[in-house]
């Protein structure tokens, strides 16, 4: 490959670099330019993800360099300059996560020339990931969520706020909350999506996930009419109508992750929650909801977009409460005559959810399904 194209993946890989300007990256190997386009064409990733595995080559192509090694003869590299790679992010006091993230992106480089037989040993075999404890995102109970959408409550909050055009910025901020926790939508879906995407009156939307996989999502009522409204209000903020984006910012440009961030943010504060969740946390919110209220794993997979059941187990960490009082209901030896439960079960039955509750939070153990109609807030199974 040119280093022309080299060049090319160094600069896709800066403006890709998240938040924030990074600087430009040198030219990446042929044998690590091949794996790009790989990932690129026959994969069919996405921009963003072809740069952060680009990143992880790069960085670990400058860890080989001192040691005399390179990714342009990766015959010569063995399961110790990996392991040493690892220890030297150790060092540099990397979470964890970020290191068994890199290590993947080594395993699925060198399987890559494997196939290619350009390696005869694949140098990241045995080589174990980083133990790392289960993190779970963060998630609102189900009224600290209506809370957050209550256009009422966000009305009132936002006239104590001096922002230009806040009516139309509101019902944007809105549409995309509702969107997040309605339909369980990524925020790289949500604020992929363009006007001719999105018809509310058909109850669906169409969105195109990790891999380039396409799927539906359904809307919520109360999803419908925050997105008809804010697509009253658009052309405000794209005087021009020139922007496809569905959601933009206040220039008329596509919005971004970072100004999405604090559009949840500032919602979560504005109504007193004493913590703010991310993007990610309402579509958290959402699956949490759905399995506390019974829907069934499968379902919650498809509507999540996740290709494989396990990613979508993650969200299945349901309180010790709960799960008691789903054995006092359900078990057939639950009530027979005996000494009490156990004191451990009955101060598991009293733990507070793993959720921060309000005051007017809805009683342990007890998640109505977290569906918003127009006529009511909660919906019944």
């Amino acid at each position: 490959m040119s280093s022309t194209s080299g060049r090319n993946r160094g600069r896709t890989a800066e403006r890709q670099g998240g938040h924030g300007t990074m600087p430009e990256l040198p030219e990446l190997p042929d044998t690590a330019e091949m794996y790009m386009g790989h990932l690129a064409v026959e994969k069919g990733y996405s921009d963003a993800t072809v740069a952060a595995y680009a990143r992880d080559l790069h960085q670990f192509e400058s860890y080989l360099q001192t040691r005399s090694l390179s990714l342009d003869a990766p015959q010569d590299i063995t399961r110790q300059a990996v392991q040493g790679f690892l220890a030297d992010l150790h060092r540099q006091r990397m979470n964890k996560t970020s290191m068994g993230r890199k290590l993947s992106s080594l395993r699925g480089f060198f399987r890559y020339l494997a196939r290619r037989k350009m390696i005869q040993a694949i140098p990241t075999d045995g080589v174990r990931n980083p133990k790392t404890e289960t993190r779970h995102p963060k998630a609102l109970n189900v009224d600290q969520t209506f809370a957050v959408l209550d256009g009422k409550r966000q009305t009132t909050a936002e006239a104590t706020r001096n922002r230009s055009n806040a009516r139309e910025q509101l019902a944007r901020d809105l549409a995309l909350a509702e969107l997040l926790y309605g339909s369980g939508l990524r925020i790289s879906e949500a604020l992929a999506l363009n006007v001719h995407d999105v018809n509310p009156a058909s109850g669906m939307v169409r969105v195109m996930g990790k891999g380039s996989k396409e799927r539906m999502a359904p809307l919520s009522d109360t999803a419908k009419d925050a997105l008809q409204e804010w697509m009253r209000q658009r052309e405000t903020l794209d005087a021009g109508g020139r922007e496809p984006a569905l959601f933009v910012g206040a220039r008329g440009g596509r919005l971004n992750r970072r100004q999405a961030a604090r559009i949840i943010e500032d919602l979560c504060l504005r109504v007193g929650l004493p913590q703010a969740i991310s993007p990610h946390g309402l579509r958290h919110s959402f699956a949490t909801h759905l399995l506390e209220a019974g829907a069934d794993m499968r379902c919650v997979q498809e509507l999540l977009g996740h290709a494989r059941l396990t990613t979508t187990q993650r969200y299945t960490h349901l309180n010790l409460a709960r799960l008691v009082e789903v054995y006092d209901k359900a078990h057939p030896k639950a009530h027979a005559p005996g000494p009490a439960r156990s004191s451990a079960a009955a101060s598991a039955s009293a733990a507070p959810a793993s959720a921060p509750r309000t005051e007017d939070s809805y009683t342990s153990g007890q998640a109505p399904v977290p569906h918003r109609s127009a006529k009511g807030r909660t919906g019944k199974s």
